[in-house]
C-alpha cells in the first residue's frame, strides 16, 4: 500500500499462523524464483527486520572457504546494535540451495535485484513486499501481509512452540512483553485457549 508520494504506508500486518500455508507459500516461491524462496525462508527463521535481510551480503552467510556460516553477525539498521544469532538447518540448507547455481562475489548483496539498471544492487523493500504479498494472495491468504509478516511469523511460532514471551521480547528489543504479544499477533482467542486446554 502506497501513499500519494509513492511511499509505502506502514500497515498492521499479520503473521502467518498456519504452518500448512507457510509450506504452500514456500512451494509457490520455489517454483518461481529460488531467491524469493530463500528470502522468505530466511526471514521466518531468523526474525530479522526486512531492512536487515535486504542488507545481507554473501560474506555474511558464506565463509572464506565457501561454506555456509553457522552464525550471522550484523549491525541492525534500525537500532545500530550488533545482532549475533545461529542459522538453523532449514535456513542453512535454503541458502546453500539458492547459492548453488549463482555466480557471486563475497561483497555482493545476498538478495540481488534483477533490474538490469540496478547493477549489483540489493532487492528493494517495495519489491520484497510485492513478492511476499503476491505469494500469500496466490494461496488464498486474505489478511494483511507485508514485509513485517516474516518477522512476526518467526515470533508467533516461537511463542506457540513454548519460547517464553520474555525471550522473544529480548530478541525483538521491545520495551514490554505486552508489546511483543501484540506485535506477533497473539489474540484473545490464543490466550483463552490456555484456560480451555488446561484441565488439571
Amino acid at each position: 500500500m502506497y501513499d500519494t508520494d509513492g511511499v509505502q504506508k506502514l500497515e498492521f500486518v499479520q503473521p502467518i499462523r498456519d504452518k500448512k500455508k507457510i509450506d504452500s507459500i514456500k512451494k509457490v516461491l520455489l517454483a518461481n524464483n529460488v531467491r524469493d524462496y530463500c528470502l522468505f525462508t530466511l526471514g521466518i527463521n531468523s526474525g530479522l527486520r526486512i531492512s536487515d535481510l535486504l542488507n545481507l551480503k554473501i560474506s555474511d552467510v558464506v565463509d572464506d572457504t565457501g561454506k555456509i556460516r553457522e552464525r550471522i553477525t550484523l549491525r541492525e539498521k534500525k537500532t545500530n546494535k550488533t545482532k549475533d544469532f545461529l542459522l538453523n538447518d532449514v535456513a542453512r540448507k535454503t541458502i546453500a540451495e539458492y547459492l548453488r547455481n549463482r555466480v557471486y562475489e563475497y561483497n555482493e548483496p545476498l538478495f540481488l535485484s534483477k533490474k538490469k539498471s540496478a547493477g549489483k544492487a540489493p532487492l528493494q523493500r517495495d519489491q520484497a513486499y510485492k513478492i511476499i504479498n503476491n505469494a500469500a494472495r496466490s494461496i488464498g491468504i486474505t489478511e494483511k501481509i507485508g514485509t513485517h509478516t516474516l518477522r512476526k511469523t518467526f515470533g508467533y511460532h516461537a511463542y506457540k512452540s513454548g519460547v517464553s514471551i520474555e525471550v522473544i521480547q529480548k530478541l525483538f528489543n521491545h520495551a514490554t512483553p505486552s508489546t511483543t504479544l501484540k506485535y506477533i499477533g497473539i489474540t484473545q482467542d490464543d490466550l483463552d485457549g490456555v484456560y480451555l486446554n488446561l484441565n488439571l
